[in-house]
């Protein structure tokens, strides 16, 4: 268990949605957490923590405000950090119905779902490495495919959020892969899942509803998070608490291009 002697600090990106404020409610009913809300609205953020915190009894529950769509933005929260952190759930994603781009002029739903992993992970490395054992989550989904390394930013595809959605969460679990490899020796595992069939705003943006609660879809990414028996577990996937197999992971060749074409962003 992380945190077993210690309290263990856990971040949650996409906390204020509806998969995510359950993920950060359920890892703040274990006693031996601190949970870091990662938020971009102010008003939800404050809500959110508070209901969380009466819920569960834990005044260990606090928010950071972030713009994950931004790389400065995210490493201005890795710069002002202090201490270790265990647990990373990266969560957060938009599905908008029509291309809209960053102010530094990226695809939103890129910048966002898939290059909003790429740059926690990077910016908190040296935090996880603190405190290994550490684990990273990557709220993946099996609704994925159809990634497009020389397009993915929808400059010459038409642009469909589902098929924006489908790409970036190949993305993601191409990306496990990629920093499971990187960060192993560190001590630090990463792993990807599906949460769950969740109505949420992001699956009624893409045309879904949902036939499983909040609670429900939160249920693979914590267990991930804190079970001792997925501890040793890194660069997989899972779906309802099973390791699935998957096919994006197995294109290694293609995994180390997708590394690149987002580290590039980065420079």
């Amino acid at each position: 268990m992380i945190g077993n002697k210690t309290r263990g600090v856990a971040m949650v990106t996409g906390a204020t949605g509806a998969i995510g404020m359950a993920i950060a409610r359920q890892l703040a009913a274990r006693v031996d957490h601190q949970v870091v809300l990662i938020c971009r609205d102010a008003d939800k953020a404050i809500r959110c923590t508070e209901e969380i915190a009466q819920a569960t009894g834990n005044p260990q529950v606090r928010y950071e405000l972030v713009d994950l769509s931004r790389r400065s933005s995210i490493q201005a929260l890795a710069d002002r950090w202090q201490g270790p952190v265990h647990v990373l759930v990266n969560n957060a994603a938009v599905t908008p119905r029509t291309r809209q781009i960053t102010p530094e002029g990226i695809e939103l739903q890129f910048a966002t779902n898939a290059l909003g992993y790429f740059w926690m992970i990077e910016a908190f490395t040296e935090h996880l490495r603190q405190a290994a054992p550490a684990r990273v989550v990557n709220v993946a989904s099996y609704w994925a495919g159809g990634l497009d390394i020389q397009d993915l930013e929808f400059k010459r595809r038409s642009y469909d959020n589902n098929a924006a959605y489908r790409q970036s969460k190949q993305a993601d679990r191409m990306l496990t892969v990629a920093f499971a490899r990187k960060l192993q020796s560190f001590g630090v595992t990463v792993n990807a899942c599906h949460p769950g069939d969740v109505n949420s705003t992001l699956s009624n943006n893409l045309g879904f509803g949902g036939h499983e609660s909040p609670d429900q879809g939160a249920r693979t990414p914590v267990w991930l998070a804190t079970h001792e028996s997925v501890r040793r577990h890194t660069g997989k996937y899972f779906e309802h608490q099973r390791e699935v197999s998957c096919p994006f992971a197995e294109d290694l060749d293609g995994v180390e291009d997708l590394f690149a074409a987002c580290a590039a962003y980065s420079s």
